[in-house]
């Protein structure tokens, strides 16, 4: 089932009847994406795919209550406005300023993502959370002490009630209701998308046609379309912050073939999403660009994909960069489903 705006909706209907969302009296809510994109990664069965668990993840994503002092939450690090990152710092900051590693990476359309984290340390959506939950450099708790928390409130214990009929308040339950939510920060309205699907195939400029030609010639590689990434692991190039010594995925598969190589992010929303790479090194697209054009290092598990240097023009550097601005969906970051829950 496809409606007139090209959304595919027919997963919804197939999950139902697999896992019995049709027997649940909650109201239900889509999962929508348009047709012409690859089929989700993530196994939904887990979920009640309600509006109440997709409330009561709502309402965790945005409250400290998951740091040791209630002081961060999920949004501190993940703004909605800027494509669910932050972009006041390079790293993220955890409690008590504390400072980690790493860049926050943008949340968008996860049921698509095969790993999580900058180095795929983390292998499935429902443990995602976990992971910046427990860091001792970011919300510094562990998922029991959370579940007391969330228990002795009266609050949660009322909207945990809303999705489970015995209304338990369990760890597994907590990350469910997280994923659930995070889960639905799909990304497909953008000036892109709508060119794609030939809702606005007269009003993409010259410049923008140039730019998205020079961008399949030589980007589309690691960030294919739609979801501009390949969800595999590259090393681009970067020199060695040598403060941070951060060898990426090599730290999880103690593999030197691993070595530097770095999850590929999504470059949906990359306008707002800066700052950009793994450390957060640089503050503009024109810094990027400029990067691979005439900044990337050798080393032995270089991406082969760079190892022919790309040569771009003054222009031809503009138009790429003009056509990565209409990745932006403002439709997305504004949506009111996915903002602060004031009530």
């Amino acid at each position: 089932m496809v409606n007139e705006r090209g959304l595919h909706t027919a997963i919804i209907l197939s999950l139902a009847l697999c896992f019995g969302f049709m027997t649940v009296k909650n109201k239900k809510i889509l999962f929508e994406y348009p047709d012409y994109w690859p089929v989700p990664q993530y196994d939904f069965s887990k979920l009640t795919m309600t509006q109440e668990e997709f409330n009561l993840g709502r309402v965790l994503f945005y409250d400290p209550i998951l740091s040791k002092d209630n002081s961060i939450s999920c949004a501190s690090c993940h703004t909605q406005a800027t494509g669910f990152t932050h972009i006041d710092h390079d790293l993220s900051h955890g409690i008590k300023g504390r400072i980690g590693k790493r860049n926050a990476l943008s949340l968008v359309n996860m049921a698509w993502n095969t790993s999580f984290m900058w180095d795929g340390g983390v292998n499935h959506i429902e443990l995602q959370a976990l992971a910046p939950i427990t860091d001792a450099n970011e919300m510094d708790e562990t998922l029991a002490n959370v579940v007391e928390k969330l228990k002795s409130s009266e609050n949660y214990n009322s909207l945990f009630s809303k999705v489970h009929s015995d209304g338990e308040i369990t760890g597994q339950r907590t990350l469910l209701a997280l994923t659930q939510f995070v889960v639905m920060f799909n990304s497909y309205n953008s000036k892109y998308d709508k060119y794609i699907r030939k809702e606005l195939e007269n009003t993409f400029t010259s410049q923008e046609k140039n730019g998205l030609q020079i961008f399949r010639q030589h980007c589309a590689t690691c960030h294919t379309e739609p979801l501009f990434t390949n969800n595999q692991f590259e090393n681009n190039g970067l020199k060695v912050d040598t403060t941070l010594n951060d060898y990426g995925r090599y730290f999880i598969t103690n593999n030197p073939k691993d070595s530097l190589k770095f999850k590929v992010p999504s470059l949906r929303n990359i306008q707002f999403t800066k700052p950009y790479m793994h450390d957060g090194r640089y503050e503009s697209l024109q810094e990027v660009i400029n990067h691979y054009t005439s900044e990337v290092q050798p080393s032995q598990t270089l991406s082969k994909k760079l190892e022919k240097r790309i040569v771009l023009t003054h222009e031809e550097k503009i138009d790429l960069l003009v056509f990565l601005r209409t990745l932006s969906d403002e439709e997305f970051l504004f949506d009111k489903r996915f903002s602060f829950p004031f009530q």
